[in-house]
């Protein structure tokens, strides 16, 4: 039987698995280096690799085994779905289940359909924006964004700051990020949250392996909103996978939101700002940004 060296995520080989992600880039958030280290605490994964490409193998909660779209050049990308589909079925004894795959890749490997069950899962689309109208406001769709971001800037005159943060403002946003969870009903968020958390604090003790900013705005001298993002050249795109405010401060969203692309990503032409997890609030406050289009994400079960 072929072996397979299967490898944990560590920080150290950042540039490594930076060199894969690189291979292909579809725009979809799962395609974002930092979200793998970010959530790693939430969902271990393990890969394997070939000549051709890296390749995923995850295990849920409910030991479950599970897959993600290989790593590979698009010419590449049947051949490394294989090689995971034969890792599944000879060494884990499994039928291959693959999440998150970008409608791209499903166009791509153009799976026949009596052995496959594909699936759109909306609850894992991204959200894809103009970065300059997100930056000014600016034009009629905007028109109560603009309202709610000038709010802030006249009630906090004077009292509002916007800051890089570092690893030496850890203690600060860890505090933040639990005083805003207080402000969450469900014990299911609490532990999305706390998830979370933890990967922030390891993004902060990690910042000098990491390719990634992270600003906040303070007022009166305290922190009362954050938020993460990284820039790819490739698709000339800003991914955000992470943006926290008080939201009793009327337009601090919209401030952060702005000030972030403008002082930390000028040069960007589109953001990616995740998914909606299927939440109803979430899901309408993401549309209410007027996303120019989505990145559609598949599951792929074979039969």
């Amino acid at each position: 039987m072929k072996t397979y060296n299967l490898k944990t995520i560590k920080v150290e080989d950042y540039k490594l698995l930076d060199k894969y992600y690189r291979m292909r880039r579809p725009q979809a958030a799962d395609s974002n280096l930092l979200d793998l280290y970010l959530w790693e605490n939430c969902y271990p994964t393990k890969y394997f690799t070939t000549d051709k490409g890296l390749m995923w193998v995850a295990k849920s909660e409910d030991g479950q085994f599970y897959s993600a779209i290989p790593c590979c050049r698009n010419e590449d990308l049947r051949e490394c779905f294989l090689e995971t589909q034969e890792y599944f079925n000879n060494c884990l004894k499994k039928k291959l289940t693959m999440y998150v795959v970008d409608k791209e890749a499903v166009e791509i490997l153009d799976l026949p359909k009596d052995e496959y069950v594909v699936v759109p899962d909306r609850t894992y689309f991204d959200y894809i924006y103009d970065a300059e109208k997100l930056r000014t406001f600016s034009g009629k769709k905007y028109h109560g964004k603009k309202n709610h971001l000038n709010a802030f800037k006249r009630d906090y005159e004077g009292r509002y700051e916007f800051k890089i943060l570092t690893k030496n403002n850890e203690k600060e946003i860890l505090d933040f990020i639990d005083k805003w969870k207080i402000t969450k009903e469900h014990s299911q968020e609490h532990e999305f949250i706390d998830s979370e958390a933890k990967g922030v604090k390891f993004l902060l003790d990690n910042e000098e392996y990491l390719d990634y900013k992270m600003a906040g705005v303070y007022i009166d001298g305290e922190l009362k909103a954050f938020t993460i993002g990284n820039y790819y050249k490739e698709e000339d795109m800003v991914y955000i996978p992470v943006e926290k405010a008080d939201h009793n401060i009327r337009g601090l969203y919209q401030y952060i939101c702005s000030e972030f692309l403008k002082e930390v990503f000028p040069m960007a032409g589109k953001v990616n700002r995740e998914d909606d997890m299927g939440l109803d609030g979430l899901r309408k406050s993401k549309e209410s940004y007027n996303p120019i289009y989505m990145i559609e994400k598949y599951t792929i079960i074979q039969k």
